[in-house]
């Protein structure tokens, strides 16, 4: 269970820094293109964070309950 959740902590990390980057490329692009996909990309990054934190929480958990289990 353990190594299922680093990698979709991982996973989520991941995700997080690859909807950032893709959101400074629609910002710095701009035009029609940044009006388009900015907006979304924030929110995305917004819900993969959340994500990540819960996964994060999860590992911390876990690793509570099996020093003292």
């Amino acid at each position: 269970m353990r190594v299922l959740l680093d990698i979709l902590l991982a996973f989520c990390l991941i995700a997080v820094a690859g909807t950032l980057a893709l959101g400074f490329y629609a910002l710095f692009r701009g035009g029609e293109f940044g009006r388009h996909w900015s907006n979304r990309l924030m929110r995305l990054r917004v819900l993969l964070q959340f994500a990540a934190i819960l996964v994060l929480a999860a590992v911390f958990w876990l690793a509570q309950q099996a020093r003292h289990g």
